[in-house]
């Protein structure tokens, strides 16, 4: 097998279908979380990160459509591969409307499928990845060096930094002046487990306002963007 290199979510009611899909993505080395109707998709997609979401439209209490339209107004922007059995341009054009990525009608060649899986995830990957900030970084009167895992405060206190404090940072600076989603955070710094809460991330941005910043009740460069995610301004 190979190794594993994305998790995907797959929500697919039709057993037999199911388990043919999720053994050959295992196959191609794909980590394959399962749901077999639209609330326990929903669930799912918000406590774990996906790297893609495969979405058949007819499904039980929740279907595929109405799951697309919820995660995209939670700015969630995850890609999502629609299977339909419905071979027609109105159900297409609704399923592109609502926010899916790409649109496959059953029943469809195996090996197309996964070229429209390993193609959605690679993309994504682009689309994420920033120009590294480098070893050192500097910023107002503070300076942190990434690969020593410390900083020199505005006030000259050395603060040694915690791998994933580290990783936040270089997260939130190498996407400056843009917001970065829960999402975001997840799939960098914590990986794929369970979501950490957002008390623990605003925890982690409360400590670098007290190093960081000269009055922490008015900050400068990091701040919390409600029911978003976090920005950091230079």
């Amino acid at each position: 097998m190979k190794e594993n290199r994305a998790n995907i979510l797959l929500v697919e009611d039709e057993e037999n279908l199911h388990e043919a899909l999720k053994l050959n993505l295992e196959m191609e080395g794909y980590g394959v979380t399962s749901a077999f109707d639209g609330s326990d998709a929903l669930q799912k997609i918000g406590n774990e990160y996906f790297d893609l979401i495969i979405m058949d439209i007819m499904l039980p209490e929740v279907d595929g459509i109405s799951v697309t339209e919820s995660v995209r107004v939670n700015n969630n922007e995850v890609p999502i591969l629609m299977l339909s059995a419905r071979n027609s341009n109105e159900d297409k054009v609704l399923g592109l409307k609502k926010g899916a990525d790409d649109y496959l009608t059953k029943p469809f060649n195996l090996e197309e499928l996964l070229l429209r899986v390993n193609k959605l995830i690679e993309k994504n990957k682009k689309l994420l990845e920033k120009d590294s900030v480098g070893e050192m970084y500097q910023f107002g009167d503070n300076k942190i060096d990434f690969k020593a895992q410390d900083a020199i405060t505005w006030n000259g206190q050395k603060v040694e930094l915690s791998k994933k404090e580290a990783m936040l940072l270089k997260l939130l600076i190498e996407n400056k002046n843009d917001v970065v989603t829960r999402e975001k955070i997840l799939q960098v710094v914590w990986g794929y487990n369970v979501y950490p809460t957002t008390r623990t991330i605003d925890n982690f941005i409360l400590s670098f306002r007290k190093y960081f910043e000269e009055d922490s009740r008015n900050p400068k460069f990091f701040h919390s963007v409600r029911g978003v995610g976090y920005k950091y301004t230079d």
